[in-house]
């Protein structure tokens, strides 16, 4: 755990000397708050979760039920568009590998993407091939505690890299949507919200794939 031994420049040395950062990050020991809009007020007794496009059958769990499915729990290198990263983060929550394996969902053989559904109609998009790695995870859980409001509770999607660069592809931070409330599984592609103001669909952080065309921030 590199921001845990050694300070932030120190450490930012080693994750560059080890191919943990990405070309044009700088590392932060901090845990920058990034969004659009405000912090939804979620009351858990009204929340639920939806599964539904192109899968056998669709799905909605409630809170209660949404905890009782099987839980994963992993540690990414996070890479945020704005140019921070933070190495050594510990998440757990459930993955959509894990649903798929254990039979709770099945998907039809034409999907092809996955649109997260957030609250207040924020949507953001990505491949499913992408969505069924172990490098992303449906989070109720960092560092050992319930998310805050502002970093996504109750629930966020979180995508990440390993500290080995393994093979699994990873995204910018906002591939992950926070106040995830559905997934949608369709057979073609559909831009989500940053995505339409031109920010790159692919979002590759080894490739610097930050935008594509016009960007809302300039």
């Amino acid at each position: 755990m590199l921001g845990k031994i050694f300070g932030r420049r120190e450490a930012e040395v080693q994750g560059k000397a080890t191919n943990r950062l990405p070309s044009g990050q700088s590392l932060t020991q901090k845990f920058p708050v990034l969004h659009y809009g405000s912090v939804p007020d979620t009351h858990l007794s009204q929340w639920d979760f939806r599964i539904y496009g192109l899968v056998e059958v669709e799905k909605t769990w409630n809170w209660a039920e949404f905890n009782q499915l099987p839980r994963t729990k992993i540690q990414l290198d996070l890479h945020c568009v704005t140019r921070w990263s933070k190495l050594d983060t510990t998440w757990e929550g459930v993955s959509l590998k894990s649903l798929v394996d254990g039979g709770f969902i099945n998907i039809k053989p034409e999907a092809n993407y996955v649109i997260q559904h957030c609250e207040q109609g924020y949507t953001t998009n990505t491949p499913l091939e992408l969505l069924m790695q172990d490098n992303m995870l449906m989070a109720t859980h960092y560092d050992g505690q319930p998310l805050t409001p502002d970093h996504g509770y109750p629930l966020r999607m979180v995508i990440g890299s390993f500290a080995d660069r393994s093979e699994k592809k990873s995204a910018y931070l906002w591939k992950g949507g926070k106040w995830l409330r559905a997934l949608e599984f369709r057979q073609d592609d559909q831009l989500g919200f940053w995505e339409r103001l031109g920010y790159h669909n692919e979002a590759d952080p080894w490739k610097e794939q930050r935008f594509s065309g016009f960007s809302f921030l300039g």
